[in-house]
């Protein structure tokens, strides 16, 4: 066991409040991770605010990024000293999985928001027993220790734990932006991406459409700066939702063809409408945005049918062993800067990172966790 201090969630709080906890050994297929520094993703907001499929009281986090501690005794990905990063869990079993595709694992949803492993049971529980709903996304990293996945760690290379701390948002946000454009987009020769909601998911969307042969790469959002963002991040033109009509306006930069691939990451329907009308014939909109449960969308049927595609992608289409470490190299080389967007807060800092996240003040918070 394992005596430690997490960030957790109570119903109705709207708070992450730091508090004593108690972890278990790992399992045969779990890992004990030391957190050097997690991301703080708006999925993890829309938890918080009960929006979502998670119950209370929990602890979230799902872009951690630390050194292995103890390994179950059927693990074999990661050894004692090793530098990881987490990301979500699958079962390696289902036929998603077995062809790479973990993302669309049979059973994504339970895995990842249940707050509890596959039996129902938690690793986490209070100083006096309670249980505490942990393994989100298999990991509940916003904590100075966590119980792992063993199929949610990737071994990555780091310098230090400084670079390590870095690399953390890579487990969510820029894979998923990043591998929405790389795994299922895919835009060719003359082709034009257009990017809905420019904060980390939307400008890793940018970085990695940038990296293509597409002659248009546009960001669409309303708040300035990200805008300015977008462009030094490799965005050819920018539109501002807020100013324009953003369909005419894509229209207009495409010479009247329309998109040829766009991507929805803030889960408003209406920018999903926005993205689906200024598509090209033939042309795809990936919907990575996740809104409350249960949010419908709506679509003109007829325009639909000119080979024109609407496609939910579940973080970015990754097979964590070969697409996170594909991720770290494009960041080392300096050719994905996603770095542009991180500012780190210390633990005590988690609400005010948080607040800051949900303003659009910061693009990526990222709490670094002392030794």
């Amino acid at each position: 066991m394992t005596e430690t201090r997490a960030a957790v969630v109570h119903p109705g709080s709207g708070r992450f409040v730091w508090q004593k906890v108690l972890l278990d050994d790992p399992r045969p297929d779990e890992v004990l991770v030391r957190v050097v520094a997690a991301g703080i993703c708006h999925t993890d907001l829309a938890v918080r605010d009960e929006k979502l499929h998670t119950p209370l009281p929990a602890v979230l986090g799902h872009e951690g990024a630390g050194v292995v501690e103890a390994v179950g005794s059927k693990v074999t990905r990661v050894g004692v000293g090793d530098k990881v990063l987490l990301s979500f869990s699958s079962c390696g079993r289902c036929e998603a999985c077995e062809h790479g595709h973990p993302g669309y694992c049979d059973t994504f949803v339970p895995r990842n928001f249940a707050g509890a492993r596959p039996d129902g049971s938690t690793p986490i529980r209070t100083a006096d027993g309670t249980p505490l709903g942990g393994r989100f996304f298999g990991q509940s990293s916003f904590a100075r220790h966590c119980v792992v996945d063993e199929r949610s760690v990737v071994p990555v290379e780091a310098g230090d734990e400084d670079e390590l701390a870095l690399l953390a948002p890579i487990g969510c946000g820029v894979q998923t932006g990043a591998g929405a454009v790389l795994n299922e987009l895919r835009p060719g020769p003359g082709d034009a991406v257009a990017v809905f909601g420019a904060g980390a998911v939307g400008l890793s969307a940018v970085m990695a459409a940038a990296l293509t042969p597409a002659a248009r790469v546009i960001a669409v959002d309303i708040v300035p700066s990200r805008l300015d963002l977008a462009r030094e991040l490799g965005a050819t033109d920018v539109v501002d939702g807020a100013e324009e009509d953003v369909p005419a306006r894509l229209k207009e930069i495409t010479a009247g063809r329309g998109v040829t691939h766009a991507l929805e990451s803030s889960g408003v329907p209406a920018l999903l409408r926005q993205a689906t009308d200024s598509l090209a014939v033939r042309g795809t909109v990936a919907v990575v945005g996740a809104p409350p449960v249960g949010t419908d969308g709506t679509f003109d049927v007829n325009f639909l049918l000119n080979g024109r595609i609407v496609r939910g992608v579940t973080e970015g289409d990754s097979d964590l062993l070969r697409f996170v470490p594909s991720l770290v190299g494009l960041y080392r080389a300096g050719r994905l800067p996603y770095d542009r967007m991180i500012r780190f807060y210390s633990p005590d800092e988690i609400n005010d990172a948080a607040a800051d996240a949900a303003s659009g003040k910061v693009v990526k918070p990222v709490l670094r966790i002392p030794a």
